[in-house]
């Protein structure tokens, strides 16, 4: 992607870590949201990207969620995202992180 202000040229890319969480003997989908949540918001206030619930909306014990980075240095931005997943791993306390995938959009 590039975008154009004041006559320059910037590449920009899009930078997303999907995170594929379990959440044991969860019993409903209430209290699949209390868990995530505050995890979301910790995601998003430590490490400044935005972050969604993605998929797996209707299942108790899963939950996808992503964040996401703009910004026009690869490097800096896998760094970035490697550290969120590391960060993330260590501190789902409420089940395991069954998966982690960072990706890239030029």
């Amino acid at each position: 992607m590039i975008g154009f202000f004041c006559n320059h040229v910037y590449k920009i890319m899009l930078a997303t870590l999907t995170l594929h969480l379990r959440i044991p003997l969860c019993t409903s989908l209430k209290e699949k949201r209390g868990r995530i949540k505050p995890f979301m918001s910790r995601l998003h206030r430590e490490f400044n990207v935005s972050v969604a619930e993605m998929d797996l909306h209707d299942k108790w014990e899963e939950a996808i969620i992503v964040c996401a980075m703009v910004g026009n240095d690869h490097a800096f931005l896998q760094s970035a995202l490697q550290t969120v997943a590391k960060w993330a791993e260590a501190n789902w306390r409420d089940g395991d992180v069954w998966d982690t995938k960072i990706e890239m959009v030029y």
